[in-house]
């Protein structure tokens, strides 16, 4: 099948279209951003986010571009985005700041905020659909890897990334409501 019916179906909303278009260019834009980064924690969340982004905005792909290239434009930006935002947290930290040691123990104050906070996530996480409460807590309470989740839930690993940011972005969502 074509990249542009595909194209077509996914932007009908057709999960199937969207997990082709993935599997189709997902080593494209993984070898693309490691040889840019050289990091492959970094490449990692900039694939998934590209593709996050270029899902988001899929109807303003045209056809006349091909779609490998239109993605890795999309990559790139969110490289030079996050190259920016890393330099500039670098430049922020002074001579000064740097030899302050922080208290890290948490005071009661702290730690009350922290249950509460952790009490309201969950109830959030809870609104979720079963599977993305599933992945969520695999990734963020189990800790486990990318791999390790798609291994235990029998899926591809990219089918897991997806689900995953989808899960973050509606958990977003639902808090931003909130």
């Amino acid at each position: 099948m074509s990249d542009e019916i595909n194209i077509k179906k996914a932007k009908n909303g057709s999960q199937a279209a969207y997990k082709k278009l993935l599997d189709k260019y997902w080593d494209n834009v993984y070898a693309f951003q490691l040889k840019r980064t050289q990091n492959v924690y970094d490449t990692e969340e900039i694939s998934i986010q590209t593709f996050a982004r270029a899902f988001d905005k899929l109807n303003q792909y045209q056809p006349q571009y091909n779609f490998k290239t239109w993605l890795l434009t999309i990559s790139k930006n969110i490289q030079i985005d996050l190259h920016r935002k890393k330099n500039i947290k670098t430049a922020d930290i002074d001579a000064n700041n740097a030899y302050q040691i922080a208290d890290i123990e948490p005071t009661v104050e702290d730690k009350i905020i922290t249950e509460q906070n952790l009490s309201k996530l969950l109830g959030y996480i809870k609104t979720l659909k079963p599977h993305y409460q599933e992945v969520i807590h695999l990734r963020y309470f189990k800790e486990l890897s990318y791999k390790a989740i798609a291994e235990e839930l029998d899926q591809p690993i990219n089918n897991v990334k997806v689900k995953i940011l989808r899960a973050k972005k509606l958990l977003a969502e639902r808090i931003k409501q909130d």
